[in-house]
């Protein structure tokens, strides 16, 4: 199961209802930070997550509404003691605008930090998730990332193992391991690998070729959503998406569920949003902040509070 959880769902400035950008992925008990926009800290406070948990930080692109909250969040793990390494991705120009913020704010951390740009397609682990980056298309430079766990090993077949005479005990657990028993290969008794949940999130971008390549198939798109579609001319001039673009590329990745985020606050009517998407892509939601989900091979579901 992977759990997904709204911290910053608004776009450009905090308003009363929604912090900047910024969302969490745990798989077991290791979390994935997306983006960082101001408040983001706090936001994690009065979550059910603990910001100690945070195994890597991934930033999209380095305008404020998603670093803002960056430089204040691992000045506060090391005050809380952190000793766990840490490691930030990004664009190029990430490490010296860091670098900036924590020199000028006396941001020492007592654990160690690394800071890692990316140009966009990398794949790189971090414990049980792996992640790609993407090129998008924001006037800057600009990456969204695909979240991806292990695969689910097959099931044994333990009645039709025994029946081609394995024994139980040590020999069941050689077929487990990918070992071949007196002629049973473990493929004869073992049912396939089962694709561990994925998701991709998009930070700010227009509809691209980057978002559309990367996202194939994903269980799950968060899509950015700036503007309402009656708006494409304003969302194309200040390379974002509408809610419809977002749709379209929900649709042709053939996703199971569309996550719009970074809305205007122009938009006061949430269930106009989702209609523009839907008549595009029926499985869409506009996320609010500090909404969970939780994802599995079955379902995707709000986890009411």
């Amino acid at each position: 199961m992977l759990e997904i959880l709204f911290l910053g769902t608004g776009a450009s400035v905090p308003s009363r209802d929604r912090s900047t950008s910024c969302i969490a992925v745990r798989g077991g008990s290791d979390i994935i930070l997306m983006d960082c926009g101001e408040g983001s800290q706090r936001q994690i406070m009065i979550s059910p997550f603990s910001f100690m948990k945070i195994r890597a930080v991934l930033i999209t692109h380095m305008h404020g509404d998603h670093v803002f909250g960056l430089p204040g969040l691992l000045q506060t793990m090391s005050l809380n003691g952190r000793k766990e390494p840490l490691t930030v991705y990004g664009p190029e120009g990430l490490r010296a605008g860091l670098d900036a913020m924590m020199s000028v704010t006396e941001g020492e951390t007592c654990y160690d930090l690394s800071v890692v740009e990316l140009s966009g397609g990398e794949r790189f682990s971090v414990n049980n998730m792996t992640i790609q980056s993407y090129v998008t298309d924001h006037g800057i430079r600009s990456l969204g990332y695909v979240l991806r766990e292990a695969d689910y090993p097959g099931k044994l077949d333990k009645a039709k193992a025994m029946s081609l005479g394995i024994s139980p005990g040590p020999e069941m657990a050689r077929l487990k391991n990918g070992e071949t028993i007196r002629g049973v290969r473990p493929e004869d008794v073992i049912s396939p690998s089962t694709p561990g949940l994925s998701v991709s999130y998009t930070g700010d971008s227009r509809p691209c070729q980057g978002i559309t390549e990367a996202s194939k198939g994903v269980d799950v798109l968060i899509h950015e959503s700036t503007f309402m579609s009656s708006e494409s001319a304003l969302a194309h001039d200040h390379f974002h998406s509408t809610v419809t673009q977002a749709a379209e590329a929900a649709r042709a990745c053939g996703v199971r569920a569309l996550m719009l985020t970074h809305i205007s606050n122009r938009y006061d009517d949430r269930g106009a949003v989702v209609d523009d998407a839907r008549s595009v892509f029926a499985e869409t939601v506009a996320v609010d902040d500090l909404q969970l989900y939780e994802v599995t091979t079955k379902t995707i579901r709000l986890v009411e509070p």
